[in-house]
């Protein structure tokens, strides 16, 4: 099983100035404003909304309270690390934030985050979230820092019309990593102006490529990342080698975007807003999450899109059990540990994340809903064409090691998956590149060869 981070160094004086702007500038410490802050960046704009509804509702029923939004209009790796700036600071310092599930290890041991458990002994709303969503939230001392708003999994999203009029047999349900290859080859072949299949790769793209794209793959070889038994991190496996393969594959084989396309931070923004809705981009391993874009409240509506996408789900490379792969994930809210009224940091938390909320984020956001009141409401289960598939994939998910060395094997793996990717390392070299980091990040003791 996986879990994820991801490392961010290197911030410039002037992205300090820039968050100490955007977060207002003011010192914490007031018991009559919480300070919320939350990703607001391309395809991922629902949140703002959810977030304006809640203040409102809030506001309304707390007299005196004043919420500040903080909408952090950054792209993942720079959320996380603008988030990490704002927490460093008690003047900056959220009273709310956004939390990915994959963080809440690192930003507990960092002292970021307040334990929820006294709030949620007395929420009834908590007997809603099933235990491995709990979990999600959890810390390494079996406290909960965080409560999940949903979750999501991954899939092939392919442009049915664009298959079909390649030749190939829609619905499309590969069964290999060969029958995906050999579909977009078919595609290249067919319509050469028509860029066959993404896979996010590349430092550029941070935890989506080592999440979303190579271990989307490694989850579907006999090989794991991470020992969750034994805790130690697996070298030498095959099947971090053919995962790298695969990337090769589709970047030197001229079946993917350009290198330089690929390493654009927003190209994921770019995919869904226009390549797709274009038709400019046939199949893309992507989240439960990209209809969002598509919607009416989206930020790209397309109104024919249910019409014309559908979804596969990833096989497993030579079609072992299961026969599918997926990989999960999610976001949660979490308290400052520093806030000065975590009292009403919960109230906020907690309106936020109550059924109706829930159900409106879920659908607007296209999320896999977590609890189970949301996801059996009919509202919810009718209100999109893909939910009842990405649901039933998390019969068959994984999740990133929850390990606190986590986030720099990530940083790693997207070093040497750009390193195939532009053609600068076989994978091979690169796997054994991805080996020697490892070693130097965690020591020799804390690995193990793939055939022990």
């Amino acid at each position: 099983m996986k879990q994820r981070y991801l490392g961010v160094i290197g911030i410039a004086a002037a992205s300090v100035l820039a968050l100490t702007a955007c977060a207002g500038g003011d010192a914490g410490g007031d018991a009559n404003t919480l300070k919320v802050a939350y990703q607001k960046f391309g395809q991922f704009t629902q949140m703002d909304a959810h977030m304006k509804q809640v203040k409102e509702e809030f506001e309304a029923a707390n007299e005196g309270m004043t919420v500040e939004l903080v909408p952090i209009e950054a792209q993942e790796a720079d959320y996380f690390a603008k988030l990490a700036l704002m927490n460093r600071s008690a003047s900056t310092a959220p009273d709310v934030m956004y939390e990915d599930t994959f963080m809440v290890k690192t930003d507990v041991e960092a002292g970021y985050l307040a334990p929820l458990d006294d709030y949620i002994a007395d929420w009834e709303d908590w007997e809603q979230f099933p235990e491995n969503a709990r979990q999600a939230g959890a810390g390494d001392d079996g406290k909960i820092y965080g409560i999940p708003m949903g979750t999501d999994t991954r899939a092939i999203w392919y442009n049915a019309d664009i298959l079909a009029d390649a030749g190939v047999e829609v619905p499309w349900v590969p069964e290999t990593w060969d029958d995906v290859l050999e579909t977009a080859e078919t595609i290249k072949s067919s319509s050469p102006d028509t860029i066959p299949f993404n896979i996010y790769s590349g430092k550029g793209q941070s935890e989506g490529a080592s999440m979303q794209g190579f271990q989307m793959l490694l989850s579907g070889t006999d090989d794991e990342l991470f020992d969750s038994d034994e805790q130690k991190w697996i070298l030498g496996s095959q099947g971090f080698e053919d995962s790298l393969g695969f990337i090769e594959d589709i970047y030197q084989g001229g079946l993917g975007p350009t290198p330089q396309q690929a390493l654009d931070k927003n190209i994921g923004t770019t995919i869904n807003s226009e390549w797709i809705p274009g038709g400019e981009l046939a199949m893309s391993l992507d989240g439960s999450w990209a209809s969002g874009t598509w919607i009416e409240s989206g930020s790209a509506p397309w109104p024919e899109w249910s019409d014309v996408m559908q979804v596969a789900p990833m096989p497993t490379q030579d079609g072992q059990d299961p026969g599918r792969t997926s990989m999960s994930g999610g976001w949660t809210l979490a308290m400052g540990a520093g806030s000065e009224n975590k009292d009403a940091a919960w109230d906020f938390i907690s309106t936020a994340l109550s059924k109706d909320n829930s159900l409106s984020y879920d659908i607007a956001a296209s999320q896999v809903a977590v609890r189970t009141d949301v996801a059996e409401d009919p509202e919810y289960t009718d209100a999109n064409p893909t939910f009842g598939f990405f649901s039933e994939l998390v019969a068959d998910t994984h999740f990133r090691p929850a390990n606190s060395d986590y986030s720099k094997i990530s940083a790693e793996i997207t070093v040497v998956m750009e390193s195939v990717m532009t053609g600068q390392q076989t994978p091979e070299e690169a796997a054994a590149t991805y080996d020697q980091a490892v070693i130097g990040i965690v020591g020799e003791e804390n690995t193990m060869a793939a055939s022990d």
